[in-house]
């Protein structure tokens, strides 16, 4: 494992990058960081992500809950995204992907549970109610993050624009064909989403960010050295005060570091 420091240009604090040897390595680092925020604020609200980088970490916490070292029992969850469309029985929903892989395992109390509808009547009702918890709850103290090949976090695509607010979107193409391995064919991906908008992310007190794969590099060197815009929306986490990224080699492959 090697840190590195990227000095920010101004007034800005730095941005801390993890570089993992692999992809058990990187979610072990994760899992540490995650599990050492609840052990200092056993109430910590935490912000989740979905997708196949989590799943390693989302697996070593588990074990840690069961060997006794961490207790989710004040903990409150927000996950970032849901495909709207579909319910939370449906095996290729966000809510299921979450109760498979973490919820059904440890102790969050299942009121502290937090994932968009997909299924809501009124989805814009949906995001606003869902913006207002985040709230009330007074905001996020860690936001977990994954990252997409062409720099989306959450379903935040790349616009003309950062999208402030929880909100139902667009899935970029490019979206909509890597998540097709998780369905029987591209034409059963969900074409929109409701995603936590990037002023919900950018209020967190702390992010992780973490990446693997060859595939995820381009998008970390421009998330990490590029011009901060909204075609990169991982790019705007530049101007965030306390950004840790955990990558495995292949992904921090294009850094100068």
């Amino acid at each position: 494992m090697k840190l590195f420091i990227r000095k920010k240009e101004g007034e800005l604090k730095d941005m801390k990058i993890i570089v993992a040897k692999d992809y058990e390595e990187m979610s072990k680092k994760a899992a540490d960081f995650v599990a050492a925020q609840i052990i200092l604020k056993p109430d910590s609200v935490l912000g989740l992500p979905t997708g196949s980088t989590p799943v390693g970490m989302y697996r070593e916490l588990v074990k840690r809950y069961q060997a006794g070292d961490i207790d989710f029992s004040n903990v409150v969850t927000f996950n970032l995204d849901e495909y709207c469309g579909l319910d939370a029985e449906n095996p290729q929903s966000y809510h299921y992907f979450m109760m498979e892989n973490l919820f059904a395992h440890i102790n969050v109390p299942k009121q502290n549970i937090h994932i968009p509808s997909g299924s809501a009547l009124d989805i814009q009702k949906e995001c606003d109610q869902y913006e207002q918890k985040i709230k009330d709850a007074g905001g996020i103290d860690l936001q977990v993050l994954g990252i997409g090949r062409n720099g989306h976090i959450g379903f935040n695509e790349p616009a003309t624009y950062f999208e402030a607010k929880t909100h139902m979107g667009q899935l970029d193409e490019d979206t909509i064909r890597a998540n097709a391995r998780f369905f029987n064919s591209i034409e059963e991906v969900p074409k929109k989403a409701i995603s936590m908008g990037i002023r919900a992310i950018m209020q967190a007190r702390k992010i992780l960010l973490l990446a693997n794969g060859e595939e995820k590099a381009e998008a970390i060197y421009k998330t990490v050295q590029g011009a901060i815009v909204p075609q990169v929306p991982a790019s705007i986490l530049q101007l965030h005060p306390d950004v840790v990224i955990i990558l495995d080699e292949k992904a921090a492959d294009k850094l100068s570091l």
